[in-house]
């Protein structure tokens, strides 16, 4: 079964979330792209204040298509290392990679937030929300930083995911929240009919 669109699968991540409504300092964080719809509409049934947190794939160089990893704000970076290691990739072209998203991240970063800086985390309980995981290296790699910033709480929240990233990811965070699991998703939009 699939989600109409983000935003009805917003909603009811929301619902499946009300637990958190009004506790103190709660922020929703989002993950750029389609985690902004659905993190819109958690952030909406929870009253809760919204912010985005963005995190770039590193790529394979000359295979666009084999992601090797993920980078996030403050240059932290989650390897896939069956990737970095089936490919012998070398660690000057992981740092080359990151280097080329790492400018794009923060170009990115600057224009969803407006020039605004980064809510403070600290102490906070966070929900981070996306439109759902596949390999879970984007999600790993923002929670890792957010999780170094040392809020109160770490709960990760997606309509959909792989088996496999709902596990990988729950351990890292105090909570996971995933609606709809599959043994494998090949790609998060085949979780959504638009």
């Amino acid at each position: 079964m699939k989600f109409a669109n983000r935003g009805e699968a917003g909603k009811l991540l929301g619902a499946e979330l009300q637990r958190y409504a009004g506790v103190e300092g709660l922020i929703v964080l989002a993950l750029p792209g389609g985690g902004i719809p659905v993190a819109t509409e958690v952030a909406r049934v929870l009253n809760a204040p919204l912010d985005v947190f963005v995190v770039h794939h590193l790529r394979v160089p000359g295979q666009d298509e084999l992601i090797l990893g993920a980078i996030s704000s403050g240059g932290t970076k989650v390897l896939n290392y069956h990737v970095v290691q089936t490919y012998d990739i070398s660690q000057r072209e992981i740092d080359e990679a990151a280097e080329r998203e790492l400018v794009s991240l923060k170009a990115e970063e600057a224009a969803l937030r407006g020039g605004k800086p980064p809510v403070e985390i600290r102490d906070r309980t966070v929900i981070l929300v996306d439109e759902g995981m596949a390999s879970g290296a984007t999600m790993r790699a923002a929670a890792s930083v957010i999780a170094s910033a040392e809020p109160r709480k770490l709960i990760v929240a997606v309509p959909a995911s792989s088996e496999s990233a709902c596990a990988d990811v729950g351990a890292q965070v105090d909570e996971i929240v995933c609606l709809r699991t599959e043994p494998e998703l090949a790609s998060v939009s085949e979780a959504y009919e638009a």
